[in-house]
């Protein structure tokens, strides 16, 4: 489950009790949990959001940085933020087959993020020429409606009770 995370949540002091809580409740085990933080977010008060994001991966859920490369990258941070995952924004993703730039980037990030060992996830893939560019530059995962268009609630349900039962 992803849950993208804003500025207020962060700030308010509570995210962790309020985690630990949803996670209680729900009984979902912790590492099934991603949270999505954008450049810009990490980059408000920087230290606090870097205890904030060693305690939720204490806890063993996932961080995610989301939309990376459209805030203000700063790569020094990058390494300090115990994420998982950076997720590539779709703007770079859209014209990757046309676009050398686009191309250059997406390497680049993906190559970058390897490197850190962290897992890249491509967000926006539209067309089999999107998804081959990327399967050949090892992106770990993608998203998009190559993949699924939006699912209601009822039918994303439905959809996991179903794979269960083949399981």
């Amino acid at each position: 489950v992803s849950v993208n995370l804003s500025a207020q949540q962060l700030r308010q002091g509570n995210l962790i009790s309020l985690v630990r809580q949803v996670l209680e409740e729900t009984e979902l085990p912790p590492c099934l949990l991603e949270l999505e933080l954008t450049e810009s977010l990490l980059l408000d008060n920087v230290e606090s959001v870097i205890s904030t994001c060693q305690q939720l991966r204490s806890l063993g859920v996932k961080l995610a940085i989301d939309d990376f490369g459209t805030g203000y990258s700063s790569l020094s941070y990058l390494k300090r933020f115990p994420v998982h995952y950076v997720k590539i924004d779709q703007t770079f993703i859209r014209d990757i087959s046309t676009n050398s730039e686009d191309a250059a980037i997406t390497r680049a990030i993906i190559a970058m993020a390897h490197g850190l060992e962290l897992k890249v996830v491509a967000e926006g893939v539209e067309t089999q020429a999107q998804m081959d560019f990327l399967k050949a530059q090892h992106c770990d995962e993608l998203q998009g409606y190559l993949i699924s268009e939006p699912v209601p609630a009822a039918a994303f349900s439905q959809l996991l009770r179903e794979q269960k039962a083949t399981a």
